[in-house]
Parts: C-alpha cells; sequence; structure tokens
C-alpha cells in the first residue's frame, strides 16, 4: 500500500487564493520549529493509538473464539520434506489404483474410508482443519490410526485455495472424495455461519481448484438425507423433491447439490453426490444420539427421548459405517472421468446422485433398548416432543439406484453395529472415564 505524505512537499497551499511569499527566512524557521513541536506530540499520540489498535484487533480480536471462523487460523505447510510427505501418501501402490485427495480425512467417515482405500492399494492424501465442533482429540486419534496406516493428514482449510492449488501441483489426483462439511442439524441455530463458509464456500473453493487442474479429478461428495426435508412420501428416492428443507445444515447440503450441477454443466467435472442416512459405529460423532446416548447412560444421566406429533414414533435408517465405506468406494469406482481441461468443458461429464441408507428405520426408542442391553445400564428416559431446531420426524432410503449402479448392498443391522461401536467406545473411553474427563 502506497503511504501519502502528510507534508506538501511544493508548498501549495490547500485551498485556493493569492499566496504572497514572505522573504524573511528566519520567519519560515521559527514557523516549522514552532509547528514542529507541536506535531510531534501529536503525532507520537496517534501513532499509540494505531498500535493499540492493531494489537486489539489482531490479537485480541473475538473472531478467535468464533467457531464459524476457527478454520481461518494459519497452519504451516510446504517445503521439500512435506512435499515428500505428500507424494508418499499419494503414491499408488497397485496396478489398477488411483490418487484420491480425501477432504475432512480426520473426520469419523474420513477416517473409515481413508483407511479402506489404503488397504486396497490406493493413494491416499487427508486434508482436515480439526476444528473443535467436537473434542479435537477423538480427530487427533483418528489422524494417528491413520498415519500408522501411512495416510498422511495435511492439516488445512478447504477454503484455503493456495494449498489445494500446491497440493494438486505435487499430485496429479485423479478423485476426491470430499467429505469435509460443517455437520449437526441443530448446531446451525448456533452458528448459522459455519456451515455457510464450510458446506457453500468451502463446496465452491475445492470445485473452483478441481476445473482448473490438468487432468481434472472426478468427485464425489458427501451430501445428506436431510436434503429431503419435510417429505412425507417414503421411501426417499433420488427422484423426489428436495426443495423443502426443515434445517440451515439441509438448505446448505441442498445448495451443494445444485453447486454441484453448475460445475458439472459448465466445466465437465465428473460429480457424485451420496445421500448418507445417519452413519453410526466406532469412531464415530460424539454429537450423534446413539454416542451421546451411550455416554449419558454409562454416567447415570437421563437421556431425551423425542416423540412427534399425537405420540408419534421418531425413527432413523441407521447405516453402519462399513456400509457406508462400501458405497463410497463403489461411487469412486465407478465415476468416470472428468471431460473439462484447464477450466474449459470439452464434452459432458458424468452427474449422479445416490441414496446410501440402510433401508431398515428404527425407532430412536428401540435404539436406546440396545444399548440399554448392550451396556447392561438401564437409561433414565425424558419423552420429549420433537423440538422445532431442524429434526425431522423419519427417514427412509430406497437405494434402488445405489444397488444397481455402484452394487451398493448394506449388510449390518442396528443390533450387529451397535455391538460394535459399544465394545470400541468402552475400549476408548475406559468404560466413559475418560468421556468424562
Amino acid at each position: 500500500m502506497k503511504q501519502m505524505s502528510h507534508l506538501d512537499d511544493d508548498g501549495v497551499p490547500s485551498t485556493p487564493g493569492k499566496f504572497k511569499m514572505d522573504k524573511s527566512p528566519y520567519f519560515h524557521r521559527t514557523r516549522w520549529q514552532w509547528q514542529s513541536s507541536s506535531l510531534l506530540p501529536k503525532l507520537a499520540f496517534w501513532s499509540l493509538v494505531f498500535l493499540a489498535f492493531i494489537f486489539v484487533f489482531f490479537y485480541r480480536s473475538p473472531s478467535s473464539s468464533d467457531p464459524s471462523r476457527r478454520s481461518l487460523r494459519t497452519y504451516s505447510w510446504g517445503g521439500p520434506a512435506w512435499e515428500k510427505r505428500v507424494r508418499s501418501s499419494a503414491r499408488v501402490r497397485t496396478r489398477r489404483g488411483v490418487s484420491v485427495l480425501v477432504t475432512g480425512a480426520a473426520g469419523f467417515v474420513g477416517t473409515h474410508v481413508s483407511a479402506a482405500l489404503k488397504r486396497r492399494g490406493d493413494g491416499v492424501l487427508g486434508l482436515d482443519n480439526f476444528n473443535d465442533y467436537y473434542d479435537p482429540s477423538l480427530k487427533r486419534a483418528r489422524q494417528a490410526l491413520l498415519e500408522r496406516s501411512g495416510v498422511f493428514v495435511v492439516e488445512g482449510d478447504i477454503n484455503d485455495a493456495a494449498l489445494l492449488k500446491k497440493l494438486f501441483e505435487v499430485v496429479p489426483f485423479t478423485h476426491v472424495m470430499h467429505l469435509a462439511a460443517q455437520a449437526g442439524v441443530r448446531y446451525a441455530m448456533e452458528n448459522p455461519s459455519s456451515y455457510v463458509h464450510s458446506n457453500i464456500a468451502g463446496f465452491v473453493n475445492l470445485l473452483e481448484v478441481c476445473k482448473s487442474a490438468n487432468p481434472q479429478p472426478a468427485i464425489v461428495w458427501a451430501s445428506s438425507s436431510s436434503v429431503y426435508g419435510l417429505n412425507t412420501k417414503v421411501p426417499f428416492s433420488e427422484k423426489d423433491r428436495t426443495d423443502q428443507p426443515a434445517s440451515l445444515y439441509a438448505a446448505t447440503k441442498k445448495a451443494g447439490e445444485e453447486i454441484a450441477h453448475t460445475y458439472n454443466h459448465i466445466y465437465g467435472l465428473s460429480l457424485t453426490g451420496l445421500r448418507f442416512f445417519t452413519v453410526y459405529g466406532p469412531w464415530g460423532r460424539p454429537d450423534m444420539a446413539y454416542f451421546f446416548f451411550t455416554r449419558d447412560i454409562l454416567k447415570g444421566k437421563a437421556i431425551s427421548v423425542f416423540e412427534g406429533a399425537n405420540h408419534g414414533t421418531v425413527a432413523r435408517d441407521f447405516t453402519y459405517i462399513d456400509d457406508i465405506v462400501k458405497g463410497c468406494l463403489g461411487a469412486l469406482d465407478t465415476a468416470e472421468k472428468s471431460t473439462g481441461s484447464g477450466g474449459k468443458k470439452r464434452g459432458a461429464a458424468q452427474l449422479r446422485v445416490f441414496n446410501l441408507g440402510n433401508t431398515s428405520p428404527v425407532p430412536v426408542s428401540d435404539l436406546v433398548s440396545i444399548l440399554e442391553r448392550l451396556l447392561k445400564v438401564k437409561a433414565k428416559r425424558n419423552i420429549m416432543k420433537l423440538p422445532r431446531n431442524g429434526d425431522v420426524q423419519f427417514t427412509h432410503a430406497n437405494i434402488s439406484s445405489a444397488q444397481r449402479e455402484l452394487g451398493y448392498k448394506p449388510t449390518t443391522d442396528l443390533q450387529t453395529g451397535l455391538k460394535k461401536f459399544a465394545r470400541w467406545y468402552l475400549g476408548y473411553y475406559k468404560g466413559g472415564k475418560r468421556a468424562a474427563s
């Protein structure tokens, strides 16, 4: 930024009119001395004020505690050693393998998908900003799990275009598995801007980088069953209307689907959206009901079990994580190549959306009963009316399209899946002691 001089070098007055030059050098000298003596203290005062402002704004700014701006902090990345780790992690180990950038890799689904890809010999690089929407130590534990399997998780944000461009310069990714998002339906009422920042702005930023990459990658990304919103027709089909979101979270996921259509149409990006239905299992998210029910039951705390209008049943199409992973890998394996190059479309590109559910909705009250048997503890239930916070009364997936095109076939029932989750939970949290700390 150019600095403007406070002094007029040519001596021209700031206001129009006649100007008579005083010929006395003594007068000029004494006047300058007088102005300097009065100006310097003022300059010193305002300099201190300015410095104080800078300190308050940058070092004491409340934005540092604003959840919507957590991911704007600076991350350390780059350099030969860093690039070597990126290349090593993304190196394909089998003849038919692919190189995949997994965003949200330290998240619940991201960790399981990254590990599965690595096990079968694909090149995998993770990206995660490790925000504190829920306990970051769980994300760090997932990161350690991935590191042991050979997956490097870069700490950074999907809104950081420079970082994304650098990653594509270092590795010509064939695929992107975009799972990074601000999750949770109820939290959107507390911090709406975080959903716009991540689920809309972040997605656009990623697509901008992908459209200009050469070659363009094929992209599979996480949408949500929440896009069905207030629909009453069941089971939910991909052909059903999705213009009645019941929460801001749902609205941002629906916006993502429309954004995907736009980038597919204009730039030839191959895009596959996956509408997940209530994913659960080991290493899950603490903000999910099955997770905090388990925690509170073990602590002897009461849990809130919701019911619909007129004592209607609240049910969810609970889908076990291993089944979701199979669907994600099926989507990657059947994704066609993008048709653009250098940001220019050269032909029609693939655009798909699939439901990934279990097709067997279970009442939430039954979920609690299963947990009681597994944990051998009686739950203290508070029956409450379903609040108007974005939650819907039921979800139920029609998965015929995913079965036909992805070979998707869920095999884990809720009883079996919760048994595996409970075993992990008790081991990880040591009977709930760690959760209480």
